[in-house]
């Protein structure tokens, strides 16, 4: 199992919006991003666990835990020309841009702020303290136990 960190902003799809939905589960879409893409499309694999990431707010945050739920597929919105997210060079058969589901699991009792996690220095080489705008990345096991720690529950 790996772990990874999804960014999202909370204006357009929030940690409470995935609680919400239908089985707590929705597609991650609108990556478009070729490091992110290859990562969903090839490595993200079910069973793996997600840090939630609320970005582009005044405090962005850790605010809870997802769970991967089917692995990488074409994401249908880049065909769908009314799609936020259309590329009309995706199609059926050449499909550019992929998507993995995920399911709620659960909030952290205290959101872990990007504030905190650059204060830790065991969480220096996380991409995300190194300023990576890629909205999938992968976290170690032990980056993943200090932020569940941090964030008030036991590491899984």
């Amino acid at each position: 199992m790996n772990h990874w960190l999804f960014k999202t902003e909370p204006g357009c799809f929030s940690f409470d919006d995935l609680k919400n939905r239908p089985s707590m589960t929705e597609h991650w879409d609108g990556v478009r991003n070729f490091q992110a893409r290859n990562l969903l499309r090839d490595e993200v694999k079910v069973g793996d666990l997600v840090l939630f990431y609320h970005s582009s707010i005044p405090e962005p945050a850790v605010v809870g835990i997802a769970e991967v739920v089917r692995e990488g597929y074409p994401d249908f919105t880049a065909m769908d020309p009314n799609a936020e997210h259309f590329d009309p060079k995706s199609s059926v058969e050449n499909p550019i841009w992929f998507m993995v589901d995920v399911r709620y699991v659960e909030t952290l009792p205290r959101q872990v702020t990007l504030e905190r996690i650059k204060a830790n220095p065991l969480l220096a080489a996380m991409p995300l303290v190194g300023r990576s705008r890629l909205s999938i990345q992968p976290v170690s096991a032990e980056e993943w136990r200090i932020i569940l720690a941090m964030g008030g529950l036991e590491p899984r």
